[in-house]
C-alpha cells in the first residue's frame, strides 16, 4: 500500500511564500516522477510542476519564474513566492511509482489548501 502525505498548505497574503512538502511511503520500488497539481473551484485539476527521476522539471507558464519544485527520495516539495490569489487552490501531490519492476502507477494524495487573500 503506498501513501501520499502533503503538508504545508495554509493562509498567505498576496506576495507572501509557502512550501507545500509531500511523502510517499509503502512498498515502493522506483519512483519515476513526482509532482504538484491543483484545483481551483469550479476548474479542472491542472500541472503545477513535475520533477522526473532524472531532475528535469516542467512548470505550468503561470508559476514559471515564482515556484521550484524539488525533490529528496521519497519526497517531493514546492517552494512557492510571489503568491497571488489566482494561486488560491487545493494543491495535489501526484507520484507516478513501481511497486515492482514495470508497471508504472500513478497515486495522489489527499489534498492540501493554499488560499491568498489579504
Amino acid at each position: 500500500q503506498v501513501q501520499l502525505v502533503e503538508s504545508g498548505g495554509g493562509l498567505v497574503q498576496p506576495g507572501g511564500s509557502l512550501r507545500l512538502s509531500c511523502v510517499a511511503s509503502g512498498s515502493i520500488f522506483s519512483i519515476h516522477a513526482m509532482g504538484w497539481y491543483r484545483q481551483a473551484p469550479g476548474k479542472q485539476r491542472e500541472l503545477v510542476a513535475l520533477i522526473r527521476s532524472g531532475n528535469s522539471a516542467d512548470y505550468a507558464d503561470s508559476v514559471k519564474g515564482r515556484f521550484t519544485i524539488s525533490r529528496d527520495n521519497a519526497k517531493v516539495y514546492l517552494q512557492m513566492n510571489s503568491l497571488k490569489p489566482e494561486d488560491t487552490a487545493v494543491y495535489y501531490c501526484n507520484a507516478v511509482l513501481s511497486v515492482r519492476p514495470g508497471h508504472p502507477v500513478a497515486y495522489w494524495g489527499q489534498g492540501t489548501q493554499v488560499t491568498v487573500s489579504s
